[in-house]
């Protein structure tokens, strides 16, 4: 094993001529340059120098390390110059996926934030619905993924984070969105069941889901005339009377519902919003800097 240190004692070596010489210049004793060429040459098997007196030559072998030792070294230190920066925050880069309306909503103000804070650090975004967001960080696709689940969901797998370093941003109640003239837009507050009758616009398949299971629960089975992963597309068909719709309060602020009101649901349905990384990420400096950034978006 060649390490750094005796290379450089070796170029010293090479550029002087002698060990007493190597020595002033690295600032150390002529016997710890000799012992340290010592320990080379047993790490590498062969002569690398031959003494004659007080003078030094290189040997075939020790010309070749020489050689080689400049690019070695040089590399070393860019190595050490750029960790450095990224262990400092001078630079790095995380790629975060995001849902959506989390892309929207938190995800502009918390990397403002950390642009400000940290200039060098570069953040990527990409989109995914959970659970796929989750499936791409498990796979190394990207180093932080914005989620949600929902409050006491029948389908949730127990302990589907456990793996994971959970950051906790914000509890989101869901919201029904009716159109401007319908029945109930002035209601101060309406039942799941209220709506049974209405044809319903549906969301994800996550979010599809939960709402299945909520209107079951109130013992009716909605009537999905529309699905779309889209907000504005569903605030644009709730808008247009082709049906009713359940949204997260924090997709409802990503959008102008346009010919379309909100009316608090009860029972309260609501999502738990979160920042997931892995273990080992979760030391990283730029990362840790960004799910911090995060956190302060939904405590706004």
């Amino acid at each position: 094993m060649i390490e750094a240190r005796h290379l450089r004692v070796l170029r010293a070596v090479a550029a002087t001529g002698s060990f007493s010489a190597a020595g002033r210049e690295l600032g150390c004793t002529q016997p710890a340059v000799s012992q340290q060429m010592k320990a080379l040459e047993a790490s590498v098997g062969t002569p690398l120098l031959v003494r004659s007196g007080r003078e030094m030559r290189l040997t075939q072998a020790g010309e070749a390390l020489v050689r080689h030792a400049a690019g070695i070294l040089a590399g070393l230190t860019a190595a050490e110059e750029e960790v450095a920066a990224i262990a400092g925050l001078r630079a790095g880069r995380v790629r975060l996926v995001s849902f959506p309306s989390g892309s929207s909503t938190l995800v502009p103000a918390a990397l403002a934030a950390l642009r400000a804070a940290h200039p060098g650090t570069r953040v990527s975004l990409e989109e995914a619905e959970p659970p796929k967001s989750v499936e791409m960080l498990r796979e190394g696709d990207c180093d932080v993924a914005l989620a949600f689940r929902y409050e006491g969901a029948a389908g949730a797998p127990a302990g589907e984070w456990d793996d994971l370093v959970v950051r906790p941003l914000l509890t989101d109640r869901l919201v029904a969105l009716v159109p401007e003239r319908h029945r109930l837009a002035r209601a101060r507050a309406v039942a799941i069941e209220d709506l049974a009758a209405e044809p319903w616009i549906a969301g994800c398949p996550r979010c599809r889901g939960q709402l299945i299971e909520v209107c079951e629960g109130a013992g009716f089975t909605p009537r999905i005339d529309f699905a779309t992963d889209d907000y504005p597309a569903v605030v644009g068909l709730v808008g247009a009377e082709l049906g009713v719709a359940v949204l997260p309060q924090l997709a409802v602020e990503s959008v102008r519902p346009r010919g379309a009101r909100t009316v608090t649901l009860e029972p309260a349905v609501r999502r738990e919003i979160v920042a997931l990384t892995l273990p080992d990420l979760a030391q990283v400096p730029a990362v840790t800097a960004t799910l911090e950034q995060l956190a302060r978006a939904a405590a706004r």
